[in-house]
């Protein structure tokens, strides 16, 4: 063996070892903003990694997708608690994050409790561009309904109402997406009124029942708009703090300074 090889040997490991930091000292919370045609504006908070070096945590914050259920935002009313709001964040003000819609969906347990046997579950789906060129895919759900009087125990429709019913749904659906800006249309979709329509339309065909906007993805956005985003955002203000009325005695101390070495 080569002489003053293994000088290591008696020393202790290479490099030590590291103190364990805790990753949370290096973040930042943040609010979450909700668009003006919710109730709740101030959804929640979100952690993100300081600033350091090239890694803006703006930057970092941009882009991400909260999901919120639109009782929440609805002030806990819960008779909206069974969907969910996908809202995107869009840009960073201080220590906001606004955000913009960026989708809506059903809990699994309310898709769940609509079907049932002895009727017919019939579904549709439309792409269709909003007038501030967002294009939208939308899913419609509706269920045939027993006519008051009826004795039979099923309510199924033929194959050739199901296919007018379904062209009416589609529609109504682009009708009503069209003619409209994103924020119009979500405010279309709070209070179910395209399914309100669907089913008051298709009433001659078939009558429907439990008949939902159950899902809305969006495939395309615009390029983003600081101006659009604010719109969104309406009474939207940075919070700035309040100016407080100083004591006169402060205001007096200050405005004689003492002169050293007079």
């Amino acid at each position: 063996m080569a002489v003053g090889k293994n000088k290591r040997i008696s020393k202790g490991k290479k490099g030590g070892k590291k103190k364990a930091a805790d990753p949370f000292s290096k973040k930042d919370w943040y609010d979450i903003k909700a668009p003006s045609v919710f109730t709740t504006r101030n959804v929640g908070k979100t952690l993100v990694t300081r600033t350091q070096g090239t890694k803006i945590a703006s930057e970092g914050l941009k882009h991400r997708v909260f999901e919120i259920s639109l009782a929440d935002l609805q002030g806990g009313d819960e008779d909206h608690a069974y969907r969910k709001i996908r809202l995107r964040a869009e840009d960073v003000q201080g220590k906001n994050v606004l955000t913009n819609f960026w989708g809506m969906n059903f809990t699994t347990d309310k898709l769940r409790s609509l079907v049932r046997k002895w009727q017919t579950l019939i579904e549709a789906h439309v792409d269709v561009k909003t007038t501030d060129n967002y294009t939208l895919r939308m899913f419609c759900i509706g269920f045939t309904k027993r006519r008051p009087n009826q004795v039979k125990r099923t309510c199924y429709a033929q194959s050739s109402q199901i296919r007018q019913i379904r062209r009416k749904m589609r529609e109504i659906m682009t009708a009503q997406a069209t003619s409209c800006d994103l924020k119009e249309l979500v405010q279309k979709f709070i209070p179910e009124m395209i399914g309100k329509e669907i089913e008051k339309a298709t009433s001659s065909i078939y009558p429907l029942q439990n008949v939902f906007i159950r899902k809305v993805k969006i495939l395309k956005a615009p390029k983003f708009d600081l101006g659009k985003l604010m719109e969104v955002h309406g009474d939207y203000s940075e919070d700035v703090g309040v100016k407080l009325e100083r004591p006169a005695e402060e205001t007096m101390a200050e405005a004689t300074p003492e002169v050293v070495g007079a």
